[in-house]
Parts: C-alpha cells; structure tokens; sequence
C-alpha cells in the first residue's frame, strides 16, 4: 500500500477509500490492537519472570555473551520507544482517517485523502526525524523478533539459527528500508507532487 505512493497519489488514495471505515478494516485493526495489547502485556510478564529468576545476582556479570544480541537485552526499552512511535502513528494517521470518519469529525483532508496525510506529516522535520528512529527501534526489534520466534516455534538448531537471523536480516531491512525511503522522499521533497502523482 505505501509503495504505491511513490507513483500515485490516486492509487494510494484507491487503497485508502477500499479501506477507510469499512466494517472489514474496522475489524482488521481491533483484531490488530487486541494483538498488539497481548504482546506487550506477555512481554512485560517474560521481563518480570526473567528478573524474578535471576534474584539479586542479576548484575554480578555485566559482559554480554556473543550470543546474546542487543536487541535481546534492550528488548523492553526498544518496545517503548516502539509502543510511543505507535501512539503517534495512531495520531498522525488513524485519528486523521479511520477515526475521523468513523466519528463524523472535521479534520483538515478528506479521511480517504492518505496522500495528503503523507504529505502533511513528512513535510513536518520532527515528524519525520521521530519516526526514523521509531523505525530503527522496531528494525532492531523485528530482526531479533524474527529468528527468536522461529527458535520458539522449534524451526532452529546450529545450522539454521544462522539463516533464520540473516533472513530475518535481510527482510526486515528491506521492509523499513522501504518505510524509511517513504519518509525521506516526503520530507526531502523529492516524492511526486501531488498533482504530478494524479
């Protein structure tokens, strides 16, 4: 969906109207947000379970073990920075779009107009800055997220952790390379204007 905004303001516009307030992506994001809402709530009790094993000798080793990444260890800090990135994400597009128009409120684009949103929030330097770091935080949160979760779904040993971490690499590279291009393009200027994009 996003990709499409680099060549087509009407073509994002499209996807966002098949979307906007329809009872299937209405249904799409409580699914999401009850998910999300799990996630955080079991990652706050695995923090409290590792903290509560460990006892009072949780600091006598400061050295971190190769295996060991830094994401891993920074795990619930790189979660708020996410869990605040989404807060804003919510603001900036979700209370300007589904929202508005789920609520009949007066926001300054048409709810369906995405394109105008993109542009609006990018044009915005500490918009844009916040969210590339929002997407560094979650760059490092999915590349471990990745490979862990294949690791607990049982899908690893020596010879696959290895692949599953540089799939995961790659992947999630490429994804937020994508988001992060988006952002620049937008705020750098150089994304079609919303005229040439019709």
């Amino acid at each position: 969906m996003n990709v499409a905004a680099f060549f087509s303001a009407s073509a994002y516009n499209t996807v966002c109207e098949f979307l906007g307030s329809n009872w299937y992506a209405v249904l799409g994001t409580l699914g999401l947000a009850f998910l999300a809402v799990c996630h955080i709530v079991y990652a706050f009790i695995l923090t409290a379970q590792n903290r509560r094993a460990r006892g009072d000798e949780r600091y006598a080793v400061t050295d971190r073990r190769p295996e060991v990444s830094w994401a891993s260890q920074n795990m619930l800090v790189l979660g708020l920075i996410i869990l605040i990135g989404l807060f804003l994400h919510l603001y900036n597009f979700w209370g300007h779009m589904m929202f508005a128009e789920l609520a009949g409120v007066s926001v300054a684009h048409d709810p369906a107009d995405g394109f105008a949103w993109i542009q609006d929030t990018f044009a915005n330097p500490v918009f844009s800055i916040l969210y590339l770091v929002w997407l560094c935080a979650i760059w490092f949160h999915l590349s471990h997220g990745f490979w862990s979760a294949m690791q607990t779904l049982g899908f690893s040993g020596k010879i696959w952790l290895k692949r599953w971490q540089m799939i995961g690499i790659v992947y999630v590279t490429v994804l937020m390379g994508v988001f992060a291009f988006l952002i620049l393009s937008f705020w750098l200027g150089f994304a079609p204007s919303y005229s040439s994009a019709l």
